[in-house]
């Protein structure tokens, strides 16, 4: 059975939208090989519909890079309500039908980890519908501010187990968790 997870960019105050605007002199070289090996196990991401949108017009054209490298060529599944036909980077197609129930059933097929890149709103529907296997946060030693949260007041309770921390020399607590129980 394949897993699901999910790594985040995330800031003391909890934001996790737009990281690019507050991470900066945080990201460090032992965060970007922590990011490397994570990478070699996936095969294939998860996205939802901002997310693939924004990427789409930026990394076809930008594979030199590490991130791009991987990006560019791996299977690209993108959760939409308003995207429709076939989607125009290589290696990208639609999920057809309900979310939780389409990875539910790519988790009993043969492959490497799926991944959740980005997407809030996905990693918070696979959260909380117990699809999601692994969330793995990146805290960056500053507070942002302002942005979009992945914990909301009214989200319902949900048990994790801490499975691994380390501080980077940067000052970054890379936390990742896996539902408790399983």
């Amino acid at each position: 059975m394949r897993t699901v997870s999910t790594a985040l960019f995330h800031s003391v105050d909890g934001v996790v939208e737009s990281p690019h605007l507050w991470q900066l002199d945080a990201f460090d070289d032992e965060l970007g090989a922590a990011m490397n090996a994570a990478l070699a196990e996936i095969d294939t991401v998860l996205l939802g519909r901002v997310t693939y949108e924004q990427w789409a017009s930026y990394w076809p054209d930008n594979d030199t890079d590490d991130f791009g490298a991987f990006i560019n060529p791996v299977d690209k599944l993108v959760a939409s309500r308003t995207l429709q036909g076939d989607l125009a980077w290589k290696n990208s197609r639609l999920i057809d039908g309900d979310l939780v129930e389409s990875v539910s059933a790519l988790k009993r097929t043969e492959g490497g980890t799926i991944s959740v890149c980005g997407s809030i709103s996905v990693v918070r529907q696979l959260l909380f519908a117990g699809v999601l296997d692994s969330l793995m946060l990146m805290t960056h030693p500053v507070v942002a501010g302002s942005g979009r949260h992945l914990f909301e007041p009214g989200d319902p309770l949900t048990r994790l187990a801490l499975v691994d921390v380390y501080r980077t020399s940067a000052g970054n607590v890379v936390s990742t968790y896996a539902r408790r129980g399983s």
